[in-house]
């Protein structure tokens, strides 16, 4: 067996399960993640397939708390598999318990450029190694290295030999198209994916069952509460739009149904709006009833009376640190502005973020609004209040942001408001985030 660019060579046999004949080369082949079955199947094959980076020689720094043990008691019994636990339960750190424990040369691979550092950071500061990084302008290979998905997307195939054990942080973005080419190409035998919420709306999440491992350990922010994590209530708030925005509304939603009709498209599924989207290209009472959608779904998001009802929980919580969460920028921008609140969007930059996040942690600034920014991928400072003025149905959504206000500190009872416009599609877009959810 060897490797060749994200797929395993089998010479010398004619048939194996899960292998395809590649006459070019007159051997078997197939695709790297298989190189643990392949070593189940035929034990005796000459093995040329890894060419690892040398031990990282890490010391054991890591002491975890009763749950993390058992959660990466259960990931050692297979060596694969995925862990579900809350924003602040530390999940970090079994990855970190599993690599000293392993010593063997790993990959980590995460969504985002502070998640790159965070990872870098913290590995250097507890084992005084150095770690390589790829992404974001750096290339540098080490036996522990952090990679970003888009970098991994591109090097799978050229690095998917060097490491023996992979870590996915936010390992539901594995499972998008592209980068699921990711854990295909990487023989690395021992997987780890991480995250706080792991069901996708499409459905994708499925697909890392066999390339990752199935869940082997889960927990819900009810099950920490109090002890390892703060306890916290979850408030629901309706407000009356305006007479103008309801007339307005109203008319959005009869010109989005009637535009559908035309268009010959029921709305039942996920995939039938996917289909809505791609027909919106083409036709032209598709994209009517597309464009009458989003803008019926923001003037419910945007509503007036939701300023007035933020303003007083910006009052009685006038001593708290606050984030707010928004969908459009538009609306953070205004309440940046009327409210005199630091604002972070996909626009701002790094330093200024990390200059506001900084204020953030020491109390010279108490609150912060944001659209989608801080829902996942960046260590947000303590916050004891959320509130949520706009957002999706996803349930990962609603829990990385009551994730982002969990962290434990003595004393505090954290609070997620969701602020809602009764009448429209927010009231059943809330009870779609929180159904199902142990929260």
């Amino acid at each position: 067996m060897r490797y060749d660019r994200g797929t395993i060579v089998v010479e010398g046999v004619r048939t194996l399960q899960h292998c395809t004949w590649d006459p070019r080369i007159g051997a078997l082949r197939t695709l790297g993640y298989r190189y643990r079955y392949l070593k189940q199947i035929i034990p005796e094959a000459i093995d040329d397939v890894l060419n690892p980076l040398q031990s990282p020689n890490l010391e054991e720094k890591v002491s975890l708390k009763p749950f993390q043990y058992d959660a990466l008691e259960s990931w050692l019994n297979r060596r694969r598999g995925i862990i579900v636990l809350p924003t602040g339960a530390g999940k970090t750190y079994i990855a970190l318990k599993a690599m000293e424990l392993l010593n063997v040369p790993t990959l980590v691979v995460v969504p985002t450029l502070p998640l790159l550092k965070q990872w870098r950071d913290v590995i250097e500061s507890l084992y005084h190694v150095n770690v390589g990084v790829i992404g974001g302008g750096q290339e540098r290979l080490e036996p522990i290295t952090v990679i970003t998905y888009d970098s991994a997307y591109l090097r799978a195939a050229e690095l998917g030999n060097r490491f023996e054990f992979v870590v996915f942080d936010e390992v539901h973005h594995l499972a998008a198209e592209g980068y699921i080419e990711i854990a295909e190409y990487l023989v690395a035998p021992y997987r780890m994916g991480l995250t706080a919420t792991l069901e996708r709306e499409d459905g994708r999440h499925r697909l890392l069952f066999p390339l990752v491992g199935g869940v082997v350990y889960q927990l819900f922010p009810k099950d920490l509460s109090g002890e390892h994590l703060s306890e916290f209530d979850t408030i629901r708030i309706r407000v009356d739009m305006t007479d103008d925005e309801k007339r307005r509304y109203k008319e959005l939603v009869d010109e989005y149904k009637s535009s559908l009709k035309r268009a010959g498209i029921s709305i039942r599924s996920l995939e039938d709006f996917r289909k809505l989207v791609m027909r919106s290209t083409s036709n032209k009472a598709a994209r009517r009833a597309l464009l009458a959608w989003h803008e019926a779904r923001k003037l419910a998001i945007n509503s007036r009376a939701k300023l007035d009802v933020l303003k007083d929980l910006l009052e009685s919580h006038r001593e708290d640190k606050v984030i707010i969460f928004t969908e459009f920028n538009d609306i953070a921008e205004e309440i940046s502005r009327k409210f005199l609140i630091p604002l972070i969007t996909h626009r701002t930059k790094h330093k200024e973020r990390e200059k506001i996040l900084q204020a953030f942690r020491i109390g010279a600034v108490t609150k912060v609004v944001t659209s989608k920014v801080l829902d996942e991928g960046i260590d947000v400072p303590d916050a004891r209040v959320g509130i949520i003025l706009g957002g999706t149905g996803s349930r990962r959504e609603f829990v990385q942001r009551l994730g982002r206000i969990l962290r434990k500190r003595e004393g505090k009872r954290a609070v997620l408001y969701e602020i809602i416009s009764r009448g429209t599609t927010e009231v059943r877009i809330s009870s779609k985030r929180r159904k199902g959810l142990e929260i």
